[in-house]
């Protein structure tokens, strides 16, 4: 019989990941039809029927999302021991996988750029979850670290580096709107078109709960989990938009402005984690120590 190889479980993990044939087949940078073939053969390998067909992807059967499991932990065993044997060689290669939340009042890419500088041989992923999916991705597996929100974080199971609170400041295009001073209050909010993360998202409920503060209620009329969305909106004089206080998101359009809210704070502790679990892995390690030791001796704001 035929031996299955890694490649066979990375098409079944792309596949998951893209829930598409074609965008797995590029994701692997093959063709679909070896795509295809290569999952079959897996099946036959394994008497097992994985993946539910028809003319386009239809997910997985429940013994293909039981052996998808497996898949992802070999993957991660896989990619641990190559990154392990290289750090037993004093280098550090492979991917980081980085989940951050939407509008985290840290930029990422502040502590990617130390890693890169230190790590040059290092990779890096980022995806956007909100923190639940953060910490359920950290738990299987399936991230590295994760810059969330910390309610629902136990020190028991995940290495914590807390940041310290922010403020929130209101982005706005100064052709459709305008206020006086270095701040807005939230009264003057209170009427204003404005643009906000969808309501499961934290940042969201801490908006909503200082406004609630104050007596106020504005409902947005564009809610969205993309930040691009938002910025695009505001962009567009359609609504405003509030973000932590200290993002650095006004270079993706000079054109638009930013004040900061008094007596606003965000109201759940964000910070970056690292699952304790095993099997534990040396790229993750010495990235999060890295990134530790940077903002403990960085004379800076962690907000």
């Amino acid at each position: 019989m035929a031996t299955m190889d890694i490649r066979q479980l990375r098409f079944l993990t792309a596949l998951d990941e893209t829930q598409h044939f074609g965008k797995a087949a590029q994701q692997c940078n093959v063709t679909q039809p070896t795509l295809s073939m290569r999952i079959n053969k897996l099946e036959k390998e394994l008497g097992l029927a994985l993946v539910k067909r028809n003319h386009r992807f239809e997910g997985f059967t429940p013994e293909g999302k039981r052996i998808l499991a497996w898949a992802k932990n070999v993957l991660a065993a896989y990619n641990g021991l190559k990154a392990e044997a290289a750090s037993c060689a004093g280098e550090l290669v492979g991917q980081l996988r980085v989940g951050c939340v939407p509008l985290a009042g840290i930029d990422p890419m502040v502590f990617i750029d130390v890693l890169k500088n230190k790590f040059s041989a290092l990779r890096f992923s980022l995806k956007t979850f909100s923190s639940d999916k953060v910490i359920e991705a950290l738990n299987s597996n399936q991230l590295d670290i994760g810059l969330c929100y910390l309610d629902n974080v136990s020190s028991a199971h995940f290495h914590i580096l807390p940041f310290q609170s922010s403020g929130m400041a209101v982005i706005y295009h100064p052709e459709h709107f305008h206020w006086t001073g270095k701040q807005v209050s939230w009264d003057a909010l209170s009427s204003t078109p404005l643009g906000l993360l969808t309501a499961g998202m934290h940042f969201r409920q801490s908006v909503m709960l200082n406004m609630a503060g104050e007596g106020i209620s504005n409902e947005p009329v564009i809610e969205s989990d993309s930040v691009h969305h938002l910025l695009q909106a505001v962009n567009k004089g359609l609504c405003c938009t509030v973000v932590p206080k200290d993002m650095s998101l006004l270079g993706l359009n000079a054109a638009l402005e930013v004040k900061a809210i008094t007596n606003a704070k965000i109201i759940s502790p964000l910070g970056l984690i690292m699952r304790k679990s095993q099997p534990s892995s040396p790229v993750a390690g010495a990235c999060f120590e890295t990134i530790q030791r940077y903002y403990d001796g960085a004379e800076v704001s962690h907000a």
